[in-house]
């Protein structure tokens, strides 16, 4: 079995670009950047940022490109592709994360993420959890266990 599987979460570093395909799909585009914290050999902290371009289809483009703007927090799942093609006589690749998943992350000065709207594919049950959580402060004495 093999698996082709990306989960990211990172900053848009441009705005979507939106397209439309010969079929009349809609296609945008957009890239991430994904920082990285490690120790280097002298025993410093060093930051490191990657890139990633990714590609997202159909209805979740057309809701990718009414919300995403440059700055945003996204997470992305979907599976990674290369592409080739051949320019002025030389071939040209381009890796590219194919998004199933968009979720969006807080904006600039928002807190938290629970009110970020969201792009999946499949339509979600938005019905309360009927689950009353007390509103105080729970005391860890008072688990009886």
């Amino acid at each position: 079995m093999y698996l082709n599987k990306v989960l990211l979460y990172g900053n848009l570093t441009r705005d979507p670009e939106l397209k439309a395909l010969p079929s009349g799909m809609n296609v945008v585009n957009f890239s991430i950047a994904t920082n990285r914290t490690y120790t280097g050999k002298d025993g410093k902290k060093q930051d490191q940022a990657d890139y990633h371009n990714i590609v997202v289809f159909g209805r979740q483009a057309d809701i990718v490109n009414q919300y995403l703007k440059k700055g945003r927090g996204v997470f992305i799942e979907g599976r990674i592709q290369t592409r080739s093609w051949e320019k002025d006589g030389q071939k040209q690749y381009r890796t590219e994360v194919v998004a199933e998943r968009v979720q969006f992350g807080p904006g600039r000065g928002e807190g938290g993420g629970g009110g970020a709207p969201r792009a999946d594919a499949q339509e979600e049950d938005t019905a309360p959890s009927g689950i009353d959580y007390p509103k105080e402060d729970i005391n860890p004495d008072d688990i009886p266990f």
